[in-house]
Parts: C-alpha cells; sequence; structure tokens
C-alpha cells in the first residue's frame, strides 16, 4: 500500500518507486504513553491470572495434606478462613508478617 501511494504521487515528477520500507516509525507521546501502559497492564493481569491459578493449587494441596496427614481437622468456617489467610498470603505483593496463635483453637 505504502508502495502504490509513493508510486502515484511521484510519478507526475517522473520518479519510479521500486521499493518502499518504513525504516523507523515514531508515535507522539501520548499516544506511545498509552500504548506502553496498555501493554504493562496487559502483562500484570497475566502475571495476575498465574499468580492465581498457582496460589489455588496450593491452597488445594495444602488442604489436602492436611486432612490426609490428619493433622488438624477443621470445620467449614476454618477452612474457608485458611483457604482466604493463604490466598492472602500467596497472592499479596508484599512478605507476609507471621502471627502466632498462643490461645487455644477452643473458646
Amino acid at each position: 500500500a505504502l508502495e502504490k501511494e509513493l508510486e502515484e504521487r511521484l510519478f507526475i515528477a517522473g520518479i519510479e518507486v521500486l521499493e518502499a520500507r518504513i525504516g523507523y516509525l515514531a508515535y507522539a507521546n501520548e499516544i506511545a504513553s498509552a500504548m506502553l501502559k496498555r501493554q504493562q497492564a496487559t502483562a500484570i493481569v497475566a502475571a495476575r491470572h498465574k499468580i492465581v491459578e498457582g496460589a489455588v493449587g496450593m491452597v488445594e494441596m495444602a488442604l489436602n495434606e492436611l486432612s490426609r496427614k490428619e493433622i488438624v481437622n477443621l470445620d467449614d468456617e476454618r477452612r474457608a478462613a485458611m483457604v482466604s489467610n493463604l490466598m492472602v498470603i500467596l497472592c499479596g505483593d508484599k512478605d507476609a508478617s507471621p502471627v502466632v496463635n498462643a490461645g487455644t483453637l477452643n473458646h
């Protein structure tokens, strides 16, 4: 298309276009910035998807191992709390701050 467009415009001057290539392409700063942000957002979403996918597998494995080895029996409420806590830890951007529970599970 570029070659044809140039050929039509330069034919008037008697110039024959044999080949046309784009050697350098620059965008306005606003467009380049918007394109970069979009590219970064797409990469972040893809990375988050992988992180969540891996975290779900790890949580499932942890719960299965706890049940299989009979380390602790969790009712539905405590199981949901453990899933929530593990997902926050595994998917969070910052390192987890451990909390030691020195009390009992039963009130």
